[in-house]
């Protein structure tokens, strides 16, 4: 079973699920602005995505500076409190399959990660093709 910690605002968020659902793999949505996240879930998520906080920490179109994280010096421990306090600052999506855990950004990564590739030819929101008519990866 795959998981998707999504955002469905988020067009990176949107294209993976979609490729995802395209692929016909068993998955499961977590949307996590709605759920909030757990300290041991995002530990448990990071370590096994090979994130660090600040790798995972969204800076774009979130309190990141508001808050004060951008600089160097915040700690891990305080960059996790403050996504359990806001859990918009978490990069998305996260996909977690029997393959692996990664950030899935950008939104093909997730092709590594489901056991059936998706018919192609195959396309994110923006036009931009992911898989040819064969079905084989583009770019």
């Amino acid at each position: 079973m795959i998981v998707v910690h999504h955002n469905p605002d988020c067009g990176t968020s949107r294209n993976v699920l979609d490729i995802i659902e395209k692929s016909g793999d068993p998955y499961q949505v977590i949307e996590y602005l709605k759920e909030g996240w757990t300290r041991p879930q995002l530990i448990a998520l990071f370590a096994a995505a090979d994130l660090t906080p600040r790798r995972a920490l969204r800076t774009t179109r979130s309190p990141a500076a508001e808050l004060g994280l951008l600089d160097d010096a915040i700690s891990d421990d305080a960059l996790i409190s403050a996504m359990l306090a806001h859990p918009v600052l978490v990069n998305r999506p996260i996909v977690a399959s029997p393959k692996g855990v990664r950030l899935c950004r950008p939104s093909e990564t997730v092709l590594d990660l489901l056991d059936h590739l998706p018919a192609g030819p195959l396309y994110k929101e923006d036009g931009e093709m992911i898989l040819n008519e064969k079905g084989a990866r583009v770019g």
